[in-house]
């Protein structure tokens, strides 16, 4: 197949959404396809490089005046590459391939990565609309996007080309007993109801929080910490490219966002074995077994939250209980099956659109 993946960019600063295009892209290029990223580029294009990945740049904005411009760059790139299959991780990327080709031969596949309520009105225009769960996709048909064009690809990242090859980040030493939370920091991931869970936690125990990654709220969320009397026992690190020192040294692992279609770092914080509690949002519970492979908790409810960290904090024994469980059955998060199960919807959405056209195919058959 020829395969175009849009995305606003290709920058390595934490953004699950990219990350989940550059491992995609990079294994179907190592399945033998041809694969453009088109997007305004970053660090990951020498990666892209080295898996057989064209980057092809093009620039994506949510800005009016800029679409007409967006619309002539995208239709460039097809006319010069032909793909088979044009697949839009961001909404403006579904925006310009809807109408940047009215005349398309092309199968356009999009994904729900972020805001259910927001992608909605665009996704729709998917001739196929990837969705990272079973609970996702049944919000999308309340939305209004079609059954007939909803494919359940869950996420995965192990085995992800990002870490492959790479030696294994050198251990921290981290204080314990700790908390770790791998997160942007915006408020929606739920960093503030996690400083109040904590704070609650530090009235009985003597434990560290590591706050990993960037964003725009992590102002505030340093002055809630002042506010709250823990911040000299919370460690924001800002962005770390490669979290996995931090996973492994891990005694609770905590995910507390309002809402997670499928979040990668669910995937990641298994494969190091940690104690997760988490958010019952989203895909969540289907990626913790619903329940089997780690804690559940309601979103924004700091003191539910606060009694979970607790309890693990306090019983080692549970602890490792829950982290043996989080290393159960982890075939289904490589990212060997996430590439495999999406060539499945690509050669259902070229199917459908071969049939609306009533036009022979022109592709070379896929490789194995």
């Amino acid at each position: 197949m020829k395969i175009v993946h849009l995305a606003t960019h290709a920058q390595c600063i934490g953004n699950g959404t990219v990350n989940a295009m550059v491992d995609l892209a990079c294994m179907q290029a190592r399945a033998g396809h041809d694969v453009v990223v088109a997007s305004a580029g970053g660090a990951f294009e020498s990666l892209l490089r080295r898996h057989g990945v064209t980057h092809s740049l093009l620039h994506q904005s949510r800005q009016p005046w800029r679409v007409p411009a967006m619309i002539a760059g995208f239709s460039r790139l097809i006319e010069r590459f032909n793909p088979d299959i044009v697949h839009a991780h961001m909404m403006t990327g579904a925006l310009i391939s809807r109408f940047g080709s009215m005349r398309r031969r092309f199968a356009l596949v999009t994904t729900v990565h972020h805001d259910i309520q927001k992608s909605a009105s665009l996704v729709r225009f998917g001739d196929r609309v990837i969705v990272a769960s079973h609970a996702v996709g049944d919000a999308m048909l309340e939305c209004g996007v079609p059954a007939d064009r909803l494919s359940v690809v869950t996420s995965g990242t192990i085995g992800s080309p990002r870490f492959t090859g790479q030696q294994p980040p050198r251990p921290l030493q981290l204080q314990h007993p700790n908390v770790v939370c791998v997160a942007a920091m915006f408020e929606r991931n739920g960093i503030a109801d996690l400083l109040q869970a904590f704070a609650h936690v530090r009235q009985t125990q003597d434990a560290q929080l590591y706050l990993v990654g960037e964003g725009t709220d992590r102002g505030l969320m340093e002055s809630l910490a002042e506010q709250l009397g823990i911040a000299n026992h919370v460690t924001f690190t800002g962005f770390v490219a490669d979290p996995r020192a931090y996973l492994a040294e891990a005694d609770v692992f905590v995910f507390a966002a309002h809402q997670a279609p499928g979040p990668l770092v669910i995937s990641e914080a298994r494969e190091a074995g940690c104690a997760i509690v988490a958010t019952k949002v989203g895909g969540v519970p289907e990626m913790l077994e619903n329940g089997g492979a780690g804690v559940l908790v309601a979103p924004q409810e700091p003191m539910q939250l606060a009694a979970k960290l607790g309890w693990l904090l306090m019983d080692s024994p549970m602890r490792a209980q829950y982290g043996a469980r989080a290393k159960r059955d982890l075939e289904r998060f490589s990212v060997q099956r996430v590439c495999t199960e999406h060539l499945a919807v690509y050669e259902q959405a070229i199917s459908q659109c071969e049939h609306r056209q009533n036009r022979p195919s022109t592709r070379r058959a896929p490789v194995a």
